[in-house]
């Protein structure tokens, strides 16, 4: 019982970046199901981020409603500055406040680099990685000064595995985790946490990827929401943690560093050197997850020398 009680939202105001259809549309209906107050934030542009239509974001919206929750809609891109801090302020004009930001708005532009344009690229981060930057700097200090928050940023195992085709995309899933291991630590002090979803879907954006048809319809979006509204209530106490959910499994990835090797700094190093030790620096049995901070496992190998 006393999970039931924390992962609930009742009191919370959420805001869902790209929520008229797919992730982020089972994003915000569970939310509201959970008791948040949200807004369902999509311009209704199409999967190559063209055009506009405040249809996708009002039906979700209405959906909420239906079901006894409360909605508002907002048609702004995340796409520039000016528009991702007015849809946080929808959030404060309607509600009063702003504790949960999904950024899970998105666009694709497929193609092997070698045939990509690399203004696909600018548009592509423009959307994936900026605004994410911008959606979160408006309501940043928001959450900073009430003392608590939680931000969810959308990554994608082409960022961190790699596929084929999504250069684009792929770099700016990657990029935006940088950013979330950067604001965790500054966030965690005034319990604002950040995290991250790499998901698996059956959506408008998956549906050209060459997958088998069989495996795609196990890949019910609404099978990864339950791990955001958990990372969106107070029952989360993780922060820099990137969950993967698809076909309702779930995982954590992260970053891992081998124990490698440690030359003396005092004396040259040579190429052969490293050559010579390279299935040592490589061997991932022997890696640790990495931590916060610069220094690494820097002062650690530099204490083998004189053990």
């Amino acid at each position: 019982m006393e999970n039931d009680v924390t992962t609930r939202l009742d009191g919370k105001v959420a805001v869902v970046t790209g929520a008229g259809s797919g992730l982020g549309r089972q994003h915000a209906l569970l939310l509201a199901k959970q008791g948040a107050k949200v807004v369902v934030n999509d311009l209704g542009g199409s999967v190559n981020g063209v055009g506009g239509d405040s249809a996708a974001a009002d039906k979700v919206v209405a959906e909420i409603k239906a079901a006894g929750g409360d909605a508002v809609p907002n048609y702004e891109s995340v796409a520039t500055q000016e528009s991702a801090e007015k849809i946080i302020k929808s959030a404060v004009d309607a509600f009063g406040k702003i504790d949960i930001l999904v950024n899970n708005a998105g666009i694709l532009r497929d193609k092997s680099f070698g045939k990509s344009d690399l203004k696909d690229f600018s548009e592509v981060f423009q959307v994936h990685y900026w605004g994410t930057v911008y959606c979160t700097k408006a309501a940043w200090n928001l959450m900073n000064e009430q003392k608590y928050g939680r931000v969810i940023f959308t990554t994608s195992i082409a960022g961190t595995s790699g596929n084929f085709g999504q250069s684009n995309y792929g770099s700016a899933k990657a990029g935006m985790l940088g950013l979330m291991n950067c604001l965790a630590i500054e966030g965690r002090k005034n319990n604002v946490l950040v995290n991250a979803i790499s998901p698996g879907a059956l959506t408008r954006m998956t549906g050209n990827l060459g997958i088998d048809e069989s495996f795609m319809k196990k890949l019910d979006p609404a099978f990864v929401s339950p791990a955001v509204a958990w990372l969106a209530s107070e029952r989360c106490d993780v922060t820099a943690t990137i969950i993967t959910a698809a076909a309702g499994g779930f995982g954590r990835l992260h970053y891992f560093e081998t124990k490698g090797v440690q030359f003396d700094p005092s004396k040259p190093i040579t190429v052969d050197m490293f050559d010579q030790q390279f299935d040592k620096i490589n061997d991932l049995s022997t890696a640790d997850p990495s931590t916060a901070g610069t220094e690494g496992k820097t002062q650690e190998r530099l204490d083998t020398l004189s053990a």
